[in-house]
Formats: structure tokens, C-alpha cells, sequence
């Protein structure tokens, strides 16, 4: 790792008590599959996160997934979860996630979006695949037999669901459909470090467009009062976007990068 980078981390080797690790979890912990139901998060990078738990005031993972899904899917089950985008928090020890208020007026919006598209809009025919998680709808096509046909599909349903007064944010082969609610994973990161402020320095990884609004809460509270150092680190991979690297600061490639930060910081 270059010295730079190292430079960038002494802080949480010098009080890691005062100190959080944040990590997205699909392509950053768990490399990316075909079905999302078949990804894991390796045994050495669970070992790694269970290490730090220990030592760091706070360790969690912010995610897309369900939270309850995520803990299963990581294996440490003393992190906290912030999951469904934010929606849901899911603390060590607890059975259920709370979740976030402003989801119930509008819980059922997007799957009510999607169940009233008329029929050439159907997106099954070309092999998208809907994941119910509440208020957050996802349609997914990696593997579809044809996916730039899924992907334009998708970027039409994208269109009408923000005239339908839904908010459609951008994966890898992944669209999520969302209520106007005001929570995403930049407020997920916001909460969680301000509920442990002060802190000297916190670090958050991610590779994907949800992962930026968690970098630009991370630079919001840099220098305050609740938070000395944030470090936003890039997971790359070739379906990044460009902007995961140009508001990173520091990059890595893929999830080996990722776990070579934890041993790094767990050593």
C-alpha cells in the first residue's frame, strides 16, 4: 500500500477505540455473482471484521440488503447492520431491525408501481427479476439472456417510476425503486457516526453509485466537532463507476483490497 495510503490510516491504529469502520457489503465484502442469493462474504474477511469488532468503537456494515439477510450473509453477528439502504438498523444482540419511520406512509408505493405497468413494460419477459424489500423495490438482470435489452427496459420503468414520484437509484445490473423518504446510506453513515461522536476517524468502503451519497456525508462531517479524519475508500472493479475513484481517498481493486485494509487495520 502505498505510504500515502498508510498515512491515511494511522489514526485508526493509534486509537482504535475512537474510531469506525463502515463497509458496504456486495462488492466490497462479497465479491459480486450472477444471483445475489449465492453471494458470501469469505471466512478470512469475516474473521477479519470479527477481529476489529473488538477492538473499534464501532464496526458496521451499510447495505442494500435486508439487514437480518446481511448479518446472515457476513457471518458477525456483534456488527451493526444498517440495511435496506438505510431503512433498517439492526444493532448486535437484537432479534429484529427497527426501521426507519419514514417508510410506513409509503411502504407499499413501488411495488404498487410495478404491479400496474402495462404490459409491454413487463420486465419478467426479458428476464429481470423483481426482490421484494418493503419499501425498496430492485430489479436485477445480470444473467438475463439479453442485458442491454433488460437495461433499456429498465431505464424506461426508471423514467415513469420518478414521474410516478419514486426516487430509481442506479447498481451494477441493478435498479432500485424507492419512496421520496429522505434515507439513503449517506443518512445511514450520518446517523451512526453522529450517535458515537466524538470521533477521531472513520473510514467507509464501497464500490457502487449508492455508496456515494455514504462518501459525501462521510467529507459533510470531516473536520467537525463530531468527527475528525474521514477516509472514503474505492473499491474498483470494471463495472464501477467513475465516480467510486474520483471522491475516493484512497483505491483499491476489488474485494482483496478490502480485506488487505482490515488486516491492516486489525493488526
Amino acid at each position: 500500500m502505498p505510504a500515502s495510503d498508510s498515512a491515511l490510516l494511522e489514526p485508526f491504529l493509534a486509537a482504535p477505540e475512537r474510531c469506525a469502520v463502515l463497509m458496504d457489503v456486495d462488492g466490497t465484502l462479497a465479491p459480486i455473482v450472477q444471483r445475489p442469493e449465492d453471494a458470501a462474504v469469505p471466512a478470512e474477511t469475516a474473521a477479519a471484521l470479527t477481529r476489529l469488532a473488538e477492538r473499534f468503537g464501532l464496526v458496521a456494515c451499510v447495505t442494500g440488503r435486508r439487514a437480518l439477510e446481511a448479518r446472515r450473509m457476513v457471518g458477525v453477528p456483534e456488527l451493526v447492520y444498517a440495511g435496506n439502504q438505510g431503512f433498517e438498523l439492526l444493532m448486535p444482540g437484537d432479534d429484529q431491525p427497527k426501521v426507519d419511520p419514514a417508510a410506513n406512509p409509503s411502504a407499499d408505493r413501488a411495488q404498487k408501481f410495478l404491479a400496474g405497468l402495462e404490459p409491454q413494460q413487463r420486465f419478467e419477459r426479458v428476464g429481470i427479476r423483481q426482490e421484494d424489500k418493503g419499501p425498496i423495490q430492485v430489479l436485477h438482470w445480470r444473467g438475463a439472456p439479453d442485458e442491454e435489452k433488460a437495461s433499456e427496459l429498465a431505464e424506461a420503468i426508471a423514467t415513469l417510476a420518478s414521474h410516478a414520484g419514486l426516487i430509481p437509484l442506479w447498481g451494477r445490473k441493478v435498479l432500485d425503486l424507492r419512496p421520496a423518504a429522505g434515507v439513503d446510506k449517506g443518512t445511514a453513515v450520518h446517523r451512526l457516526l453522529v450517535d458515537r461522536a466524538p470521533l477521531d476517524a472513520a473510514i467507509f468502503a464501497g464500490d457502487d453509485r449508492t455508496d456515494l451519497d455514504a462518501f459525501r456525508a462521510m467529507a459533510r462531517l470531516a473536520g467537525s466537532s463530531r468527527l475528525g479524519t474521514a477516509v472514503r475508500v474505492g473499491v474498483f472493479t470494471e463495472e464501477s463507476p467513475a465516480e467510486i475513484s474520483e471522491e475516493a481517498d484512497m483505491v483499491v481493486t476489488g474485494t482483496a483490497g478490502v480485506l488487505d485494509i482490515l488486516r491492516r487495520l486489525g493488526a
